[in-house]
């Protein structure tokens, strides 16, 4: 039986290594090819303009998400239409590095358990109604993770290490 499955093997190998026929292609795997700023259509450019010094530089998954927002944009309403393009141009702004840290938070927050996210949002929601003279108070303190009383642990132990120390996290939106 072993010696069949050897001999199979082998005439398996060989077949396909002296075919003469070509490797299989790469499957592309991941976003394929999104346009560059030129090929955008004009309403694409237009509510996409913040962005248009880094479009071609960025990666295509990206690409792709923006232009899904901007396909969504004519039906926001006025509000969510400000909002967007307010957040479009904090998003151009910032480096490549800033850019990459709120992703990862973005990330851990996602991998929180429920009552650690609700905890975030409430400070969340603490930091964003302090007038703009206490929020920069607080950044330069560092204690913008304190603003609202640890919740309960069962190990007082644990408390501190229940949700993140660090700065207030951006609202979660899809960039």
């Amino acid at each position: 039986m072993a010696k069949r499955r050897l001999l199979g093997g082998l005439i398996l190998c060989l077949a396909l290594s002296a075919g003469g026929s070509e490797p299989p292609t790469t499957v592309m795997i991941g976003t394929p090819p999104q346009p560059g700023w030129a090929q955008l259509s004009p309403q694409q450019r237009g509510v996409l303009s913040p962005l248009e010094k880094s479009w071609d530089s960025m990666e295509n998954v990206r690409k792709r998400k923006w232009l899904g927002i901007a396909e969504r944009y004519p039906n926001m309403k006025s509000d969510e239409q400000q909002r967007v393009q307010e957040r479009m141009r904090e998003w151009a702004r910032l480096t490549p590095e800033q850019r990459a840290k709120i992703r990862d938070s973005y990330k851990d927050f996602k991998q929180l358990p429920a009552e650690q996210k609700q905890a975030v949002r409430q400070k969340w929601e603490a930091y964003s109604n302090l007038p703009p003279e206490e929020k920069q108070r607080v950044r330069e303190s560092g204690k913008s993770a304190k603003l609202l009383p640890q919740p309960a642990s069962p190990d007082p132990a644990l408390a501190e290490e229940s949700i993140p120390q660090a700065a207030p996290l951006p609202i979660p939106t899809t960039h």
